[in-house]
């Protein structure tokens, strides 16, 4: 990663001194130096020139012990000096270390490095061949290259002793993140993790300054968040970004706008799993930064807001999220970001759909799409939300024109932006779904989620659209070929979103819905269970999407002959529909009617009748989240609906 790359070059080389830039000053290296290959240990000729000194550099120098004229049998005599040729060969080391610290490009610092090659041995080179790692890292342009180099760094610095090492957590962060680049995430992943331990033992054992730690600590815990996204780990990948936040708050002003970015970006990370509740703080805390140091004009307060209107729209907080969207626009327009101020705009238009004021927004998106090019991406999520206004209108003829405008253009889009395609897919999906025209958005989806499999970094949206698909062909009667659709999005969004979001629980609700349609109560019941604990820990027992899984699960048990654990769910539907008080009537006095079904079906057995037997619940079920907020809010308002 290019910017951790340039801080630890900056950390490699913060302490120069006036005459001979070193590659690591001693502050940086391990406490056990005398075991670490270096040019402090291996370059020292103490033993035998028993007058050299240390200097900051990495050659030690031959202490001049008189530097003036020397005198011969009483007679001052002006001699020159005699150079052995091991201080020849030492002050040609020196010279050739110079010219490599020297180097202000990355093709400098590789010649001065061949002269190196030619001087010193493998194991004197661990600190220059981690720097031209790091150098060539910066750049970005051949990480093969950089890996090479911090490969042959590893097997100099890390020398097996289990005693860990600054210099080989370093140079493990630099592998993880070539590696990264590489899209070798699981490669990546094991470095980062090795670098993380290994830094986690210096900080508790206090032999290297924590100050020192901090900055190569965050780095490879910025590096570890971006591996696990890119794996569709975005739980784990959001701890990583939370203990960033922590060393930058311990290491950073207050008020600085750095500090403020990474709230943001916390933020937008919790964004991406749908968490809007623990995203608000941090994006009003992003505002409060930027706006006390930046000022409320300022380009970040626009991002600041923006974001801010996303999380409000999330929480159904229409009138804030616009009047957030309103107050960025200002800002984007004073500076000219034509661009970010499109779509801007474009999102205030979904606001006003979300209020209801249809017209409003048909009228926002007419000046917008005036200031699209015909065939850009802009102009395409344009015709994408004015077919929704158009839908709510019921002008369905008009809103398929709009949508046949948006695909035309994205399908000579999908090689060069297959994400953003794939999500303008996926919400023109939705709109033929709320037409009514399913296999239209089967196909569409199914052409999204082709897009998607190529792209490992987006398995979270794939298992989404898979999820949907399984809904889809569920709603159509199709019952068999959506059991694979959903089978799938349970395991791709549980691998991604960790065990208890409520999006998986309405893929678990389908499944227990197709089981049962196939007569399998059985493995319903199953199914059914793993929804409960779902929507009990994400959505609380008083959900109305938590009480629908205990119904569910008393339908499967009725199926069963299991009328004891039939009724007792359906009890507690209706001692959770009670809790609603008035506004809940209807649901109530249904709830009561089908146990009261529940008992007249119990009398009735017959007392010689074995009931089948229940399965066990489930204490633990699998889960998913999903990051793109369209498809993955269109999953949990459509999904919980059959």
């Amino acid at each position: 990663m290019k910017r951790a790359s340039i801080l630890l070059l900056s950390h490699l080389t913060r302490q120069k001194p006036k005459t001979l830039t070193p590659l690591l000053s001693r502050n940086y290296l391990s406490s056990n130096t005398t075991n670490t290959p270096s040019y402090y240990s291996l370059h020292s000729p103490t033993n035998n020139l028993k007058s050299c000194t240390k200097t900051n550099g990495l050659i030690i120098k031959p202490h001049q012990s008189q530097s003036n004229p020397s005198r011969n049998s009483g007679t001052l005599v002006e001699t020159t000096p005699q150079i052995s040729s091991r201080q020849k060969k030492i002050k040609e080391r020196s010279q050739i270390e110079e010219a490599f610290e020297s180097a202000a490009t990355v093709e400098g610092m590789l010649e001065a490095f061949k002269d190196m090659e030619a001087c010193f041995d493998e194991r004197e080179l661990g600190l220059a061949l981690l720097k031209v790692g790091l150098k060539l890292d910066q750049q970005g342009e051949d990480p093969e290259k950089a890996l090479t180099f911090a490969t042959r760094a590893l097997k100099v610095l890390d020398i097996g002793d289990d005693k860990p090492s600054f210099l080989v957590a370093m140079t493990l962060q630099l592998m993880g993140s070539v590696s990264y680049s590489l899209k070798r995430f699981n490669d990546s992943l094991g470095y980062l993790n090795r670098a993380k331990r290994i830094l986690g033992r210096l900080e508790e054992e206090g032999t290297t300054n924590v100050e020192d730690i901090r900055p190569v600590l965050h780095a490879v815990l910025l590096e570890l968040s971006n591996v696990k996204t890119a794996m569709g780990r975005r739980e784990e990948a959001i701890d990583n970004l939370k203990k960033c936040l922590e060393i930058k708050e311990l290491t950073m002003d207050k008020g600085s706008k750095e500090l403020g970015v990474a709230n943001r970006e916390l933020a937008e990370a919790y964004v991406a799993v749908l968490n809007f509740n623990e995203a608000l703080p941090f994006g009003l805390k992003a505002l409060d930064i930027h706006k006390s140091g930046l000022g409320d004009y300022s380009v970040e307060v626009a991002y600041d807001r923006k974001l801010l209107g996303v999380i409000y729209s999330g929480l159904e907080e229409h009138d804030k999220a616009l009047e957030q969207n309103v107050l960025s626009q200002k800002v984007l327009k004073s500076w000219g970001l034509r661009s970010e101020l499109l779509h801007a705009e474009i999102d205030a238009a979904n606001m006003q759909i979300a209020l209801g004021k249809y017209d409003e927004a048909i009228n926002t998106l007419k000046g917008v799409v005036q200031q699209t090019e015909k065939d850009g991406g802009t102009r395409a999520l344009v015709f994408i939300s004015m077919a929704k206004a158009l839908c709510h209108l019921e002008k369905i003829a008009d809103a398929k024109r709009c949508l046949e405008i948006a695909c035309g253009i994205l399908d000579k889009k999908e090689t060069a932006s297959p994400v953003e395609v794939a999500e303008a897919y996926s919400e023109i999906a939705m709109l033929y779904e709320n037409m009514n025209e399913f296999e239209t958005a089967i196909s569409l989806l199914k052409r999204t989620q082709s897009m998607l499999e190529k792209l490992p970094q987006e398995q979270h949206s794939e298992g989404s659209v898979s999820a949907r698909i399984g809904w889809l062909l569920l709603l159509t009667g199709k019952v068999t070929q959506a059991i694979p659709y959903l089978e799938s999005a349970a395991e791709m969004l549980k691998e991604s979103f960790g065990s208890k979001h409520f999006g998986i629980g309405y893929v678990y609700n389908n499944l227990g819905a197709a089981y049962l349609e196939l007569d399998r109560p059985q493995s319903a019941a199953q199914m059914f269970a793993v929804a409960k604990d779902i929507m009990d820990a994400a959505l609380g027992p008083h959900h109305a999407d938590s009480i629908e899984a205990y119904q569910n699960l008393s339908k499967a048990y009725s199926a069963m002959g299991s009328y004891t654990l039939a009724i007792e769910f359906q009890q507690r539907a209706i001692d959770a529909w009670e809790s609603h008080g008035p506004s809940a009537h209807d649901m109530l006095m249904e709830a009561r009617r089908i146990r009261e079904q529940l008992k007249t079906k119990a009398r009735d057995a017959s007392t010689n009748q074995l009931p089948t037997k229940a399965l066990p619940l489930p204490h633990s079920g699998p889960s998913g989240r999903n990051e793109e907020t369209y498809i993955m809010t269109s999953l949990s308002a459509r999904i919980k609906q059959a």
